[in-house]
């Protein structure tokens, strides 16, 4: 199997996303590679891609619990075997996944950087062939960056414990020239291919606010945004209690979640979440690296966050699957004071000397200048974010509160009109209605969520195309050999009863694709036997449905 039948059988997409195709191919000959892409673009598929057609392992380091259970279950529905080794697994799921692991029955296994230095871990990567070593988050590595984890540190230890090298793949959203200097100093990339996408991420919709009553602007969003699921970010964990308070008072599904609720409710709360049992997250920045949901439709940041780095990577989990969303900033003076509190009284590090604590606070203060002045600015929201990574372009963009402040009055009249008229929803509206019901029935059956079946984006395909059969439903972007094999029959049964197609209908269309087909095949020069095979019947029946087309 090649890259672009890896692509097709296993994520069901035709072709590659832009940067994807240099790094896989980098990662494949035996180079190292960085890639810095925008949250939402297809960063996990360059080192998943030749993980599926390599022999050996790939050892996905990653910073969160969550990041690693929902690639994992992703994995998994496609046809990749993948699992995770961290402190969220009793003692017995954590032995048999190490048998299994030893036993090469995975492609991936996901770790955090603190795992690398246990006996346990170290015992299992010297007796395993490691086909690649993926680091995920890779701006952790740099106390320069936005998330400073010294745990990504002892990386270059671990890789030098190594019988032997594997290439390794870096890669990260949002990194700063420094930051990307720091990540091949510190990982030790050998001549690495490097590929930045740039940072624009033109489905999403940027505005910033200064509302006299921010909870009655969060109101207006969530109203025109009614029954989709969003983020709310709050700075303070005070803020997150009254905000989801509020939020229930007023009859909507929000949950929340901080680092200091008790673990089994953080858990819940994310769950319920994830499942779209609730639509609204309540959140501080605690929630949402490595969260793979992708139909988030909407992130308010209901205050300032501290730098630019953080929100456009809190602000890029809206929209990851290529649909249209919107990120509101709901600015106000009080913001700065608050973040410039955290600045002066940060969380204990006794890893860092005094001179580094200097250091970062300078830096940390730069950075609040920086995201001030994205909050007060006149100018192209979207360029700023573009200049601020180094992205420079010419940009009016259209597509943000400076550049379109008509439009954002437009929806301000809209969730403040008190009547509005019943609008019958379209025809594919209500198929993609039907489908998602059917998507959540599926994953309740396999204990998932609902995006890991298939994202909206795939369902707004079949709306699209209505495949009537699996041939068809093959079509549809994202529905991979595997997923299509598990879930077609379900899918094209509801498309097929949404249409009003009777059995005969269904037969003949069916009769008439297969033909089609064959006649491709034929053309393409596929021996009887691989047409057999293709087709799950015997030769003689290939033969006699070879004299039908004559």
């Amino acid at each position: 199997m090649d890259k672009y039948e890896a692509l097709k059988t296993y994520f069901g997409h035709s072709s590659f996303r832009e940067g994807q195709e240099p790094l896989i191919d980098a990662l494949l000959s035996g180079r190292d590679a960085l890639g810095i892409m925008p949250t939402g673009a297809g960063k996990s598929v360059c080192y998943q891609i030749p993980a599926a057609i390599s022999d050996g392992v790939t050892v996905v380091i990653s910073p969160l619990i969550s990041l690693m259970k929902d690639q994992v279950n992703a994995l998994n529905q496609m046809g990749i075997r993948a699992a995770y080794l961290n402190s969220s697994l009793t003692e017995r799921q954590f032995a048999l996944a190490l048998k299994k692991a030893y036993a090469g029955e995975y492609k991936i296994i996901y770790a955090a950087p603190e795992r690398l230095e246990t006996e346990g871990f170290r015992r299992l990567a010297g007796s395993i062939k490691i086909s690649l070593l993926a680091v995920d988050e890779a701006h952790c590595i740099s106390q320069w960056g936005q998330d400073f984890r010294p745990s990504y540190i002892k990386i270059s230890e671990f890789i030098r414990f190594l019988p032997y090298r594997p290439p390794i793949g870096a890669f990260t959203a949002t990194a700063t020239a420094r930051v990307k200097d720091d990540i091949i100093r510190l990982l030790g990339l050998e001549n690495p291919k490097l590929v930045t996408t740039g940072f624009d991420r033109r489905n999403l919709y940027f505005g910033v606010e200064h509302p006299a009553d921010k909870f009655d602007a969060l109101l207006r969003i969530l109203k025109r945004n009614e029954g989709k699921s969003g983020i709310v970010y709050c700075t303070s964990r005070k803020n997150v209690r009254e905000v989801c308070g509020a939020l229930i008072e007023c009859g909507f599904d929000a949950t929340m979640y901080h680092a200091g609720l008790p673990d089994e409710e953080r858990i819940e709360n994310q769950d319920d979440f994830l499942y779209d049992r609730k639509t609204i997250m309540v959140a501080t920045n605690a929630f949402g690296m490595g969260i793979d949901k992708s139909n988030v439709s909407f992130v308010v940041h209901y205050n300032m966050p501290k730098d630019i780095e953080s929100y456009y990577q809190e602000a890029g989990r809206a929209g990851r699957d290529g649909s249209e969303a919107e990120c509101i900033l709901l600015y106000s003076k009080s913001d700065y004071n608050t973040i410039r509190y955290f600045i002066e009284n940060p969380a204990d590090n006794d890893e860092l000397t005094d001179e580094q604590r200097q250091q970062i606070k300078k830096q940390d203060y730069e950075r609040l200048r920086q995201m001030t002045f994205y909050s007060t600015t006149q100018k192209c929201l979207r360029r700023f974010i573009l200049d601020y990574f180094g992205d420079y372009r010419e940009c009016k963009c259209g597509k943000c509160s400076s550049c379109l402040p008509e439009m954002q009055e437009e929806k301000r009249a809209a969730a403040g009109n008190k009547k509005t008229k019943n609008i019958k929803p379209s025809g594919n509206d209500a198929l993609f209605e039907r489908l998602k019901k059917v998507r959540l029935n599926e994953a309740y059956s396999l204990g998932v969520p609902a995006f890991t079946v298939f994202s909206d984006a795939t369902l707004r395909d079949m709306c699209r195309k209505k495949p009537k059969t699996i041939d068809e439903f093959m079509e549809v972007n994202g529905v991979g050999a595997v997923k299509a094999k598990r879930f077609g029959a379900v899918f094209v049964s509801e498309i097929r009863q949404f249409c009003g197609l009777g059995v005969k209908d269904v037969k003949k269309h069916w009769e008439q694709s297969e033909k089609e087909r064959l006649k491709n095949e034929i053309y393409s020069g596929k021996t009887l036997g691989e047409l057999a095979k293709l087709h799950g019947c015997g030769i003689e029946e290939i033969i006699e449905r070879l004299k039908d087309l004559k």
